[in-house]
């Protein structure tokens, strides 16, 4: 069978919301880009994802005019309740630093951008194998695959980005002497379900109690998203429904007057939680944004939302690299990174490692600690009043929370 070649100006491997955005933003200023995805697209869409977006967020899908729903179907949250001990305090975002999240998730996210793409001709292949990128330390670097239908295809570019999630193949191709892996795993991790029942509160409540952390969240209006610390070595099937919403009603407190809604639960997950940054994010022809490049634990609702950052900081650097390239070529050194794409990697670490330490910090006020003794567990409620008791303290988790400037 004759390989298929198709000729853009980015090559994108990753076809969920960092790499549609990309690619979306980009055509709007006049980069071609083809996306390709391993996984089908009624896969990406039913698949439960976080469910918080920053302001920055809302405010790209906004910008791009791409008929989000954000605003129709989302939920605006002017604030988040912190609960210790059955004390709860609700930190106003909108009071402290003018601004909201909306409850919008993931896969909601995705919808929209795979629907406005392929609505403007964007060239698009789900449930693709044997995906190869080459030639990212020449002129001349592209994705080589088979689609949906057995077609062997081959995509020729100036730029390949990697936007291939946590389990990146295009991260693998920096050499290990150029890449620096920065990574810790956390001793616990997040039990999740999902339930038929109204929303347990208007916000989201972020809860720790001497037996561990519960965070109470929605989707919609009929299904409610709720977990619970546990070990990473839990069996999802080992609990039953009783058991995990009075586990979760005991963190919250018995008598902190929240009553959990209860009802059918229809998803049970274990999460594991890790950080990772990956330094730098281009090398060659080759640039990295959202988690192909850097993850975080969901405490801190940091991981779409440090993705559009990426995308953010992306699409500038790539303009200039692909204006440019009349100008360049003849001078390029083979394997040299251009300086546009040095200087991306440089401004989204900066806020990578600003978002790390706010997720590690509320990962670590929040959660109990498995050898944790009541010195520890009294030290941390210190630090949650410091943090409510404060308005400064609360202008921090609001600031953090709801995204900063760029």
């Amino acid at each position: 069978m004759t390989e298929q070649i198709t000729r853009v100006d980015v090559g994108i491997v990753g076809g969920g919301p960092a790499g549609l955005m990309t690619a979306l933003l980009l055509k709007r200023r006049g980069i071609s880009a083809a996306v390709i995805e391993t996984r089908t697209q009624e896969e990406i869409r039913h698949t439960q994802r976080a469910g918080i977006l920053e302001a920055p967020t809302v405010r790209m899908l906004l910008e791009a005019d791409i008929g989000s729903r954000v605003l129709t179907d989302g939920h605006e949250h002017e604030g988040t309740v912190l609960s210790f001990d059955g004390v709860q305090h609700r930190i106003d975002f909108q009071a402290l630093v003018g601004r909201s999240v909306w409850l919008y998730p993931q896969n909601e996210v995705f919808h929209d951008l795979a629907t406005a793409w392929q609505r403007e001709g964007g060239e698009i292949h789900f449930a693709v194998t044997d995906t190869a990128v080459d030639g990212i330390e020449t002129a001349a670097p592209a994705i080589g695959f088979t689609d949906a239908s057995g077609q062997s295809r081959r995509i020729e570019a100036e730029l390949i980005i990697g936007t291939d999630g946590s389990r990146s193949m295009c991260r693998k191709l920096i050499p290990e002497e150029v890449r620096t892996d920065h990574f810790i795993s956390y001793p616990f991790a997040w039990f999740g379900i999902l339930c038929e029942a109204p929303p347990t509160a208007p916000e989201l409540i972020y809860a720790n109690s001497d037996i561990g952390f519960a965070l109470i969240s929605q989707r919609n209006e009929s299904v409610q998203r709720m977990y619970f610390q546990c070990d990473p070595d839990t069996d999802p099937q080992s609990w039953s429904d009783d058991a995990i919403f009075d586990h979760i009603q005991q963190v919250l407190g018995e008598d902190s007057g929240v009553k959990l809604k209860r009802g059918p639960i229809i998803e049970k997950t274990v999460l594991p939680f890790r950080s990772y940054v990956c330094d730098p994010l281009s090398y060659g022809r080759l640039v990295l944004a959202g988690d192909a490049g850097h993850t975080v634990p969901p405490t801190g609702a940091k991981g779409l939302n440090l993705a559009f950052a990426d995308v953010r900081a992306l699409i500038p650097a790539v303009e200039e690299f692909i204006t440019g390239l009349p100008n360049a070529s003849e001078d390029e050194i083979p394997g040299d990174t251009p300086e546009a794409l040095r200087r991306y990697s440089r401004t989204a670490l900066d806020r990578v490692w600003k978002a790390q330490n706010f997720s590690y910090w509320a990962t670590n006020l929040l959660h109990r600690q498995p050898d944790e003794n009541p010195f520890t567990h009294k030290r941390r409620r210190g630090e949650f009043d410091a943090i409510t008791s404060s308005a400064y303290g609360q202008a921090y988790f609001a600031d953090s929370y709801t995204g900063w400037s760029d």
